[in-house]
Protein backbone atom coordinates (compact mmCIF):
# COMPACT_ATOMS: atom_id res chain seq x y z
CA UNK A 1 0.00 0.00 0.00
CA UNK A 2 1.41 3.18 -1.33
CA UNK A 3 2.45 5.79 1.64
CA UNK A 4 0.64 8.66 0.81
CA UNK A 5 1.82 12.76 0.71
CA UNK A 6 -0.35 15.38 0.73
CA UNK A 7 2.08 18.26 -1.12
CA UNK A 8 0.99 22.05 0.14
CA UNK A 9 2.90 24.59 -1.76
CA UNK A 10 1.43 27.60 -0.25
CA UNK A 11 2.39 31.27 -1.34
CA UNK A 12 5.72 32.60 -2.45
CA UNK A 13 8.94 30.91 -2.97
CA UNK A 14 6.96 28.02 -1.23
CA UNK A 15 5.89 26.82 -5.00
CA UNK A 16 9.57 26.89 -5.73
CA UNK A 17 11.03 25.06 -3.59
CA UNK A 18 8.70 22.23 -3.14
CA UNK A 19 8.45 21.87 -6.45
CA UNK A 20 12.19 20.89 -6.55
CA UNK A 21 11.56 19.02 -3.77
CA UNK A 22 8.99 16.79 -5.11
CA UNK A 23 11.44 16.04 -8.02
CA UNK A 24 13.80 14.97 -5.72
CA UNK A 25 11.81 12.51 -3.36
CA UNK A 26 10.40 10.68 -6.91
CA UNK A 27 14.04 10.19 -7.79
CA UNK A 28 14.35 8.81 -4.69
CA UNK A 29 11.20 7.14 -4.68
CA UNK A 30 12.04 5.37 -8.25
CA UNK A 31 15.67 4.35 -7.14
CA UNK A 32 14.34 2.54 -4.11
CA UNK A 33 11.03 1.72 -4.95
CA UNK A 34 9.48 3.12 -2.43
CA UNK A 35 5.63 3.19 -3.55
CA UNK A 36 5.42 6.95 -2.28
CA UNK A 37 2.21 8.47 -3.43
CA UNK A 38 1.65 12.13 -3.96
CA UNK A 39 -1.60 14.70 -4.25
CA UNK A 40 -1.32 18.26 -4.38
CA UNK A 41 -3.42 20.54 -2.69
CA UNK A 42 -4.36 24.02 -3.89
CA UNK A 43 -4.61 25.38 -0.09
CA UNK A 44 -2.80 29.13 -0.26
CA UNK A 45 -3.61 32.63 -0.50
CA UNK A 46 -4.81 32.43 -4.34
CA UNK A 47 -7.62 29.80 -3.05
CA UNK A 48 -8.45 31.66 -0.13
CA UNK A 49 -8.58 35.46 -2.72
CA UNK A 50 -11.26 33.43 -4.69
CA UNK A 51 -13.34 31.60 -2.22
CA UNK A 52 -12.77 32.47 1.19
CA UNK A 53 -11.39 29.16 2.42
CA UNK A 54 -7.83 27.71 3.78
CA UNK A 55 -9.17 24.46 3.59
CA UNK A 56 -12.34 22.95 2.45
CA UNK A 57 -14.54 21.25 4.92
CA UNK A 58 -13.55 17.58 6.12
CA UNK A 59 -9.95 18.46 5.06
CA UNK A 60 -8.32 17.41 8.65
CA UNK A 61 -10.08 14.14 8.85
CA UNK A 62 -9.08 13.47 4.94
CA UNK A 63 -5.20 14.01 6.21
CA UNK A 64 -5.68 12.37 9.37
CA UNK A 65 -7.27 9.30 7.47
CA UNK A 66 -5.78 9.11 4.74
CA UNK A 67 -2.34 10.44 4.34
CA UNK A 68 0.77 9.89 6.02
CA UNK A 69 2.40 12.87 5.62
CA UNK A 70 1.97 16.46 4.34
CA UNK A 71 4.97 18.31 2.80
CA UNK A 72 4.53 22.04 3.22
CA UNK A 73 5.74 25.17 1.68
CA UNK A 74 5.16 28.37 3.02
CA UNK A 75 2.33 30.57 3.40
CA UNK A 76 2.30 34.61 3.49
CA UNK A 77 1.14 36.66 0.87
CA UNK A 78 0.89 40.51 1.07
CA UNK A 79 -2.65 40.89 -0.26
CA UNK A 80 -3.69 39.20 2.84
CA UNK A 81 -1.59 41.51 5.35
CA UNK A 82 -3.50 39.31 8.83
CA UNK A 83 -2.35 35.82 7.74
CA UNK A 84 -6.11 34.79 7.84
CA UNK A 85 -5.58 31.89 5.86
CA UNK A 86 -2.11 30.77 7.13
CA UNK A 87 -3.94 30.92 10.91
CA UNK A 88 -6.40 28.80 9.17
CA UNK A 89 -4.39 26.23 7.34
CA UNK A 90 -0.68 26.33 9.14
CA UNK A 91 -1.94 26.86 12.74
CA UNK A 92 -5.05 25.16 11.62
CA UNK A 93 -2.86 21.64 10.81
CA UNK A 94 -0.77 21.60 13.79
CA UNK A 95 -3.12 22.08 16.34
CA UNK A 96 -6.28 20.71 14.62
CA UNK A 97 -4.30 17.33 14.02
CA UNK A 98 -2.65 17.53 17.19
CA UNK A 99 1.10 17.39 16.23
CA UNK A 100 2.65 18.84 19.58
CA UNK A 101 6.07 18.42 18.83
CA UNK A 102 7.89 20.66 16.30
CA UNK A 103 11.28 19.65 15.57
CA UNK A 104 14.43 22.01 14.36
CA UNK A 105 17.66 21.03 13.56
CA UNK A 106 20.27 23.33 14.44
CA UNK A 107 23.57 21.85 12.20
CA UNK A 108 26.11 23.85 10.52
CA UNK A 109 27.07 22.36 7.55
CA UNK A 110 30.48 24.22 6.78
CA UNK A 111 32.71 26.30 8.50
CA UNK A 112 32.34 29.01 6.27
CA UNK A 113 28.24 29.31 7.03
CA UNK A 114 29.10 29.81 10.76
CA UNK A 115 28.80 33.76 12.01
CA UNK A 116 30.50 32.68 15.13
CA UNK A 117 34.63 33.18 15.38
CA UNK A 118 35.77 29.72 16.11
CA UNK A 119 32.09 27.59 15.64
CA UNK A 120 31.94 25.05 13.40
CA UNK A 121 29.86 21.54 12.66
CA UNK A 122 31.76 20.40 15.31
CA UNK A 123 29.96 22.69 17.82
CA UNK A 124 26.68 23.66 16.42
CA UNK A 125 24.60 20.95 16.33
CA UNK A 126 21.47 20.95 18.27
CA UNK A 127 18.08 19.59 17.76
CA UNK A 128 15.39 22.37 19.16
CA UNK A 129 11.73 20.87 20.43
CA UNK A 130 9.52 23.58 20.53
CA UNK A 131 5.66 22.62 21.70
CA UNK A 132 3.31 23.51 19.30
CA UNK A 133 -0.24 23.24 20.19
CA UNK A 134 -0.51 25.46 23.04
CA UNK A 135 1.33 29.11 24.65
CA UNK A 136 0.05 32.10 22.84
CA UNK A 137 -0.07 30.54 19.73
CA UNK A 138 -3.87 29.31 20.91
CA UNK A 139 -5.45 32.91 19.57
CA UNK A 140 -7.49 33.36 23.21
CA UNK A 141 -7.41 37.08 23.94
CA UNK A 142 -9.37 40.01 22.49
CA UNK A 143 -9.11 43.71 22.60
CA UNK A 144 -11.07 46.65 23.91
CA UNK A 145 -12.35 49.92 22.94
CA UNK A 146 -9.92 48.80 19.69
CA UNK A 147 -8.87 52.09 17.38
CA UNK A 148 -8.66 54.35 20.30
CA UNK A 149 -6.30 56.23 22.35
CA UNK A 150 -7.63 54.07 25.13
CA UNK A 151 -7.10 50.57 23.82
CA UNK A 152 -6.31 47.61 25.63
CA UNK A 153 -5.30 44.18 24.30
CA UNK A 154 -4.90 41.05 25.02
CA UNK A 155 -3.29 38.20 24.43
CA UNK A 156 -3.54 34.58 27.53
CA UNK A 157 -0.74 31.82 27.50
CA UNK A 158 -2.05 28.30 27.91
CA UNK A 159 -0.07 26.00 28.98
CA UNK A 160 -1.45 22.55 30.37
CA UNK A 161 0.27 19.88 32.55
CA UNK A 162 -0.53 17.21 29.69
CA UNK A 163 0.93 19.61 26.74
CA UNK A 164 4.35 20.41 28.74
CA UNK A 165 4.97 16.64 29.77
CA UNK A 166 4.51 15.17 26.45
CA UNK A 167 7.01 17.55 24.90
CA UNK A 168 9.54 17.15 27.65
CA UNK A 169 9.08 13.53 27.29
CA UNK A 170 9.10 13.25 23.46
CA UNK A 171 12.56 15.58 24.05
CA UNK A 172 14.28 13.18 26.64
CA UNK A 173 13.35 9.56 24.27
CA UNK A 174 14.88 11.77 21.28
CA UNK A 175 18.29 12.84 23.52
CA UNK A 176 18.33 8.98 24.86
CA UNK A 177 17.57 7.39 21.21
CA UNK A 178 19.95 9.95 19.61
CA UNK A 179 23.39 11.23 20.89
CA UNK A 180 24.86 13.86 19.21
CA UNK A 181 28.01 12.80 16.84
CA UNK A 182 30.08 13.61 20.13
CA UNK A 183 28.44 11.18 22.47
CA UNK A 184 26.61 13.88 24.17
CA UNK A 185 22.88 12.74 25.57
CA UNK A 186 21.71 16.34 26.74
CA UNK A 187 18.18 17.75 27.45
CA UNK A 188 18.02 21.76 28.24
CA UNK A 189 14.44 23.18 29.16
CA UNK A 190 14.24 26.85 28.73
CA UNK A 191 11.14 28.86 30.47
CA UNK A 192 11.02 32.58 32.42
CA UNK A 193 9.02 31.23 35.83
CA UNK A 194 11.23 33.82 37.52
CA UNK A 195 9.19 36.23 35.50
CA UNK A 196 6.31 34.12 34.09
CA UNK A 197 5.16 32.73 37.35
CA UNK A 198 2.21 30.49 36.42
CA UNK A 199 3.14 29.12 32.75
CA UNK A 200 6.75 29.15 33.59
CA UNK A 201 6.13 27.18 37.24
CA UNK A 202 4.47 24.79 35.95
CA UNK A 203 6.69 23.92 33.09
CA UNK A 204 9.87 23.94 35.83
CA UNK A 205 7.83 21.54 37.74
CA UNK A 206 7.17 19.53 35.02
CA UNK A 207 11.23 18.90 34.39
CA UNK A 208 11.95 18.59 37.83
CA UNK A 209 9.82 15.62 37.88
CA UNK A 210 10.28 13.77 34.84
CA UNK A 211 14.46 14.26 34.75
CA UNK A 212 14.64 11.32 37.14
CA UNK A 213 12.87 9.06 34.88
CA UNK A 214 15.98 9.67 32.80
CA UNK A 215 19.01 8.75 34.64
CA UNK A 216 21.21 8.58 31.20
CA UNK A 217 20.14 11.28 30.09
CA UNK A 218 22.04 15.15 31.22
CA UNK A 219 19.11 17.69 32.30
CA UNK A 220 19.74 20.85 32.96
CA UNK A 221 17.28 23.84 32.95
CA UNK A 222 18.21 27.18 31.90
CA UNK A 223 15.91 30.86 31.50
CA UNK A 224 15.16 31.50 27.77
CA UNK A 225 17.28 34.91 27.89
CA UNK A 226 20.85 32.75 29.09
CA UNK A 227 19.98 29.90 26.47
CA UNK A 228 19.59 32.60 23.60
CA UNK A 229 23.18 33.95 24.88
CA UNK A 230 25.05 30.67 25.67
CA UNK A 231 23.49 29.85 21.92
CA UNK A 232 25.76 32.10 20.71
CA UNK A 233 28.59 32.10 23.07
CA UNK A 234 28.85 28.54 23.46
CA UNK A 235 26.38 26.22 21.28
CA UNK A 236 28.57 23.03 22.04
CA UNK A 237 26.93 23.35 25.08
CA UNK A 238 24.00 22.34 23.94
CA UNK A 239 22.33 18.72 22.23
CA UNK A 240 18.15 18.62 22.87
CA UNK A 241 16.45 21.83 23.79
CA UNK A 242 12.90 22.19 24.89
CA UNK A 243 11.03 25.02 25.08
CA UNK A 244 7.35 26.93 24.78
CA UNK A 245 5.72 27.74 21.92
CA UNK A 246 6.83 31.45 21.68
CA UNK A 247 10.22 30.69 23.21
CA UNK A 248 10.89 27.57 20.74
CA UNK A 249 9.75 30.10 17.83
CA UNK A 250 12.37 32.84 18.82
CA UNK A 251 15.10 30.33 19.67
CA UNK A 252 15.05 28.30 16.26
CA UNK A 253 15.37 31.32 13.77
CA UNK A 254 18.38 31.91 15.86
CA UNK A 255 19.24 28.43 15.37
CA UNK A 256 18.95 29.21 11.84
CA UNK A 257 21.32 31.87 11.57
CA UNK A 258 24.10 30.01 13.19
CA UNK A 259 23.75 27.56 11.20
CA UNK A 260 24.03 29.52 7.62
CA UNK A 261 20.47 31.15 7.45
CA UNK A 262 16.94 30.43 6.98
CA UNK A 263 17.40 29.15 3.46
CA UNK A 264 19.31 26.13 5.08
CA UNK A 265 16.46 25.59 8.41
CA UNK A 266 14.13 22.36 8.13
CA UNK A 267 11.35 21.38 10.49
CA UNK A 268 9.35 18.51 11.40
CA UNK A 269 5.83 18.63 13.13
CA UNK A 270 4.92 15.50 14.39
CA UNK A 271 2.59 13.37 16.60
CA UNK A 272 4.09 9.99 17.07
CA UNK A 273 1.43 7.15 15.54
CA UNK A 274 -0.09 9.95 13.81
CA UNK A 275 0.26 11.97 10.46
CA UNK A 276 3.34 14.48 10.04
CA UNK A 277 3.94 17.65 8.69
CA UNK A 278 7.11 18.85 7.31
CA UNK A 279 7.95 22.37 6.32
CA UNK A 280 11.30 24.38 5.71
CA UNK A 281 11.35 27.26 8.25
CA UNK A 282 12.09 30.15 5.38
CA UNK A 283 8.56 31.24 4.92
CA UNK A 284 7.53 32.95 1.63
CA UNK A 285 9.78 35.71 1.00
CA UNK A 286 7.62 37.44 -1.31
CA UNK A 287 10.39 39.75 -2.45
CA UNK A 288 12.13 37.17 -4.34
CA UNK A 289 9.49 34.96 -4.92
CA UNK A 290 9.23 33.93 -9.14
CA UNK A 291 13.03 35.15 -9.65
CA UNK A 292 14.03 32.05 -9.27
CA UNK A 293 16.68 32.29 -6.94
CA UNK A 294 14.97 31.02 -3.80
CA UNK A 295 17.66 28.42 -2.03
CA UNK A 296 15.74 24.80 -2.17
CA UNK A 297 18.34 23.35 0.61
CA UNK A 298 15.82 23.84 3.24
CA UNK A 299 12.85 21.95 1.21
CA UNK A 300 15.72 19.12 0.72
CA UNK A 301 16.78 18.81 4.33
CA UNK A 302 12.73 18.60 5.28
CA UNK A 303 12.40 15.98 2.87
CA UNK A 304 14.78 14.17 4.30
CA UNK A 305 13.49 14.35 8.05
CA UNK A 306 10.08 13.25 5.93
CA UNK A 307 11.29 9.96 4.91
CA UNK A 308 13.01 9.66 8.22
CA UNK A 309 9.51 10.31 10.02
CA UNK A 310 7.85 7.77 6.88
CA UNK A 311 10.26 4.71 8.14
CA UNK A 312 8.40 4.87 11.44
CA UNK A 313 5.02 4.00 9.53
CA UNK A 314 6.65 1.05 7.61
CA UNK A 315 9.21 -1.49 9.43
CA UNK A 316 9.49 -2.85 5.82
CA UNK A 317 10.34 0.08 3.86
CA UNK A 318 12.41 1.55 7.28
CA UNK A 319 15.83 0.61 5.47
CA UNK A 320 15.22 2.27 2.28
CA UNK A 321 13.73 5.32 3.26
CA UNK A 322 16.26 5.60 6.00
CA UNK A 323 18.83 5.24 2.84
CA UNK A 324 17.00 7.96 1.04
CA UNK A 325 17.14 10.15 4.00
CA UNK A 326 20.93 9.70 4.20
CA UNK A 327 21.67 10.58 0.80
CA UNK A 328 19.93 13.58 0.46
CA UNK A 329 21.41 14.91 3.80
CA UNK A 330 24.88 13.96 2.18
CA UNK A 331 24.05 15.71 -0.91
CA UNK A 332 22.90 19.06 0.77
CA UNK A 333 26.12 18.82 2.80
CA UNK A 334 28.25 18.16 -0.36
CA UNK A 335 26.13 21.18 -2.56
CA UNK A 336 27.13 23.76 0.71
CA UNK A 337 30.75 22.72 0.58
CA UNK A 338 31.07 22.29 -3.03
CA UNK A 339 28.27 23.31 -4.80
CA UNK A 340 26.16 25.96 -6.90
CA UNK A 341 25.11 28.41 -3.93
CA UNK A 342 22.06 30.84 -4.31
CA UNK A 343 22.45 34.58 -3.36
CA UNK A 344 21.47 34.17 0.37
CA UNK A 345 24.71 32.04 0.40
CA UNK A 346 26.62 34.39 -1.75
CA UNK A 347 26.84 32.62 -4.65
CA UNK A 348 24.75 33.32 -8.11
CA UNK A 349 23.55 30.43 -8.76
CA UNK A 350 19.51 29.53 -9.51
CA UNK A 351 17.01 27.61 -7.51
CA UNK A 352 17.12 25.09 -10.12
CA UNK A 353 21.00 24.63 -10.42
CA UNK A 354 20.69 23.55 -7.09
CA UNK A 355 18.36 21.00 -7.43
CA UNK A 356 20.28 19.57 -10.65
CA UNK A 357 23.68 19.24 -8.67
CA UNK A 358 21.62 17.37 -5.50
CA UNK A 359 19.45 15.14 -7.81
CA UNK A 360 22.73 14.52 -9.34
CA UNK A 361 24.67 13.64 -6.22
CA UNK A 362 21.68 11.23 -4.56
CA UNK A 363 21.31 9.34 -8.29
CA UNK A 364 25.08 8.71 -7.63
CA UNK A 365 24.90 7.39 -3.73
CA UNK A 366 21.90 5.55 -4.37
CA UNK A 367 23.17 3.69 -7.46
CA UNK A 368 26.30 2.60 -6.11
Amino acid sequence: MALKIAVVAGDGIGPEVIAEGCTLVRDVDRALDLSLSFDHKDWGAERWLKEGVGMPKGALEELARDYAAIYFGALGDPRIPDMAHGREILLGMRQGLDLYANFRPCKCLHERLSPLKGKGPAEIDMLVFRENTEDLYVALGGTFKQGTADEVAQDVSINTRKGVERILRHGFDTARARPRHDGMKKLTMTDKHNAVRFGGGLWKRTFDQLKGDYPDVTAEHLYVDVLAMEMVRKPERFHVVVANNLFGDILTDLGAALMGGLGLAASGNVHPGKIGMFEPVHGSAPDIAGKGVANPLAAFWTASLMLEFLATKDAALAPRLLRGARAIDAAVTACVDVGPRTPDLGGAARTQDVGAFVREHVGRALAA
